[in-house]
């Protein structure tokens, strides 16, 4: 499972090289340098040094959009270079916690030692907006991720989908009871056909809901899982590790941190 404080410190199993990088990049919307040296398993520096060189490749962009390190995120270029489908876009203000959040989630699931064992794959939130195209409901609630775990090995949930949620301010409580009992009872694969996302007797896409979050928003999803009884076992509450926070304000962006 996820260590309930668990940190992308240590991540010697997932580094990934140069051209995964960039992957990861774009299936996260963009990525603070700092966490993007994670993600390389180098320093800062050598981290934004690689950045540079995407940038002066055309493949991505980099600026300082807010608190912290600058912030990596492709271009068209990238994107096609790397072969992912998606619109280029600068990563929202509005959004940047959330995006840090998301990050560090993700890097905190690959450090546990089950995610490599259990070949455990990150199905990123844009991936699965883009699979949906603009067919989505107005009401249908798209997870953070879903992280599947192939069948075929020792662990006990392999074969599992999971719903990962990153949680930083709380909702009320019943929106979030609604929303966990809408990713606990769903039956398709986002995009399916209308009729596939609610089939009675079939087995729940997600087996469990995975919800990492701040300590305001724990009170919050304690009392939305006590709402949806015997259903609130397959909900699981783990801590944001400390990365998951955007750094502390410091000077603001210059010439210098804009390529």
């Amino acid at each position: 499972m996820i260590p309930a404080d668990a940190t992308p410190d240590a991540w010697p199993a997932a580094r990934l090289d140069q051209a995964a990088g960039l992957v990861f990049v774009g299936e996260m919307y963009g990525v603070q340098v700092d966490l993007l040296a994670l993600v390389l398993g180098t320093s800062q520096r050598r981290a934004s040094a690689v950045a540079g060189r995407w940038c002066d490749a055309g493949s991505a962009q980099a600026a300082t959009l807010g608190p912290g390190p600058r912030w990596v995120w492709l271009t068209k270029a990238g994107l096609a270079t790397s072969g992912l489908p998606y619109a280029p876009a600068v990563p929202g203000l509005s959004r940047l916690a959330h995006l840090r959040a998301v990050t560090a989630v993700r890097l905190a699931l690959a450090a546990a030692p089950q995610f490599a064992a259990g070949g455990a794959h990150w199905r990123s939130e844009r991936r699965i907006r883009s699979r949906i195209g603009g067919r989505i409901g107005l009401r249908e609630h798209v997870p953070d991720a879903e992280v599947h775990w192939p069948d075929g090995t020792a662990l006990a949930w392999a074969g599992e989908c999971w719903a990962i949620e990153a949680e930083l301010t709380p909702k009320t409580v019943a929106r979030t009871a609604g929303i966990m009992r809408e990713l606990l009872a769903r039956t398709g694969d986002y995009g399916c056909r209308p009729a596939d996302v609610l089939v009675p007797g079939a087995p729940p896409r997600h087996a469990r809901a995975v919800y990492v979050c701040s300590a305001a928003a724990r009170p919050v999803l304690m009392k939305g899982r006590a709402l949806l009884g015997d259903l609130g076992a397959r909900v699981e509450i783990r801590s944001l590790p400390g990365s998951a926070l955007l750094p502390a304000p410091g000077r603001p962006a210059g010439p210098a941190d804009r390529r």
